[in-house]
């Protein structure tokens, strides 16, 4: 994974500490290459597929983080990379994968269909499929992200996280060990179609309505399948609130504001549940600002709301 992941900054944010009455550090993975978290968990699980042999090509179904994560590290290894959205995937995020030179394939009006198509072509061409997040060489590579934090805010007392399929939450949890060491682990999901909050709330997989959103990041379910992320999630994770599109646009505002970063939607979920005091934060808290690939007119149109 090294040289392809960076080491990304945490920023004390005044105006989250003045909102949540503790120190608050933001975790700006939207500086990340790609633009988000992915690239760690994509260039975990495909360094690892390299190092044993000749890879005939991958495919991955993605929202667009992860499709562009994998498309990058993919080029960077000599890897041929074939990646499945849906028809609701921002145009800007299915131009930077294809610049990336994977092939690009639009399969369908939902994650579901995109999924289906990417099983397809793994058993049509002989390619590996890449979970964008129920994968153990992707959570591990994901885990990273909670090992910098320990590092770089040592006396951090919560975590709050974006959450969708759980890979980024579930391998944060893994390297802070909240049984151990004490820290609070918080998700923040969208208020439409949370596929996992969902499911934890009833105890069991539940399917979801896909719906427009901010949060594009965090759209679609959890497969009908899940076999690591749901029961991580049930261990390590306090509990997940749920933030509306306008608080999400409040806190897109914030960060260009005050910080001057460029978030999406589903990067700002866990400032926005920060700024709507819906979480039990007792002490120096760090929120993972999970990405930045928001498209310039959605940007434009959000700023001047």
């Amino acid at each position: 994974m090294g040289g392809i992941a960076e080491v990304t900054p945490v920023i004390p944010s005044v105006s989250l500490a003045a909102a949540a009455g503790v120190p608050v550090w933001l975790k700006a993975e939207c500086l990340q290459v790609t633009g988000s978290f992915k690239v760690r968990g994509a260039a975990n699980a495909l360094t690892l597929l390299s190092e044993r042999g000749a890879v005939p090509g991958v495919v991955a179904v993605s929202s667009g983080n992860h499709g562009r994560a994998v498309a990058h590290v993919a080029r960077s290894l000599g890897i041929q990379a074939v990646i499945c959205l849906s028809e609701r995937v921002p145009a800007h995020k299915r131009d930077a994968i294809a610049d990336l030179g994977a092939r690009v394939v639009v399969a369908g009006p939902t994650q579901e269909t995109a999924e289906a198509e990417a099983r397809r072509l793994m058993d049509a061409e002989g390619l590996v499929f890449v979970h964008p997040f129920d994968d153990p060489a992707v959570i591990a590579g994901q885990a990273t992200v909670g090992l910098e934090i320990l590092v770089q805010v040592p006396d951090a007392r919560c975590v709050v996280v974006p959450l969708s399929g759980g890979g980024l939450i579930a391998g944060i949890g893994l390297a802070v060990e909240p049984d151990e060491s004490g820290v609070r682990l918080f998700g923040a999901s969208q208020d439409r179609g949370p596929a996992m909050h969902d499911s934890l709330r009833v105890g069991r997989l539940v399917d979801v309505v896909e719906e427009d959103t901010l949060a594009d990041a965090l759209a679609g379910g959890l497969g009908e399948e899940n076999h690591y992320t749901f029961e991580l999630c049930r261990q390590l994770v306090e509990d997940v609130v749920l933030v509306s599109e306008d608080e999400m646009a409040e806190a897109i505002r914030l960060l260009h504001r005050d910080h001057d970063l460029k978030v999406e939607g589903g990067g700002a979920v866990g400032v926005a549940a920060v700024m709507a005091g819906r979480l039990p934060l007792d002490g120096p808290t760090v929120v993972v600002v999970s990405g930045g690939n928001i498209g310039d007119a959605e940007w434009e149109r959000v700023l001047h709301a």
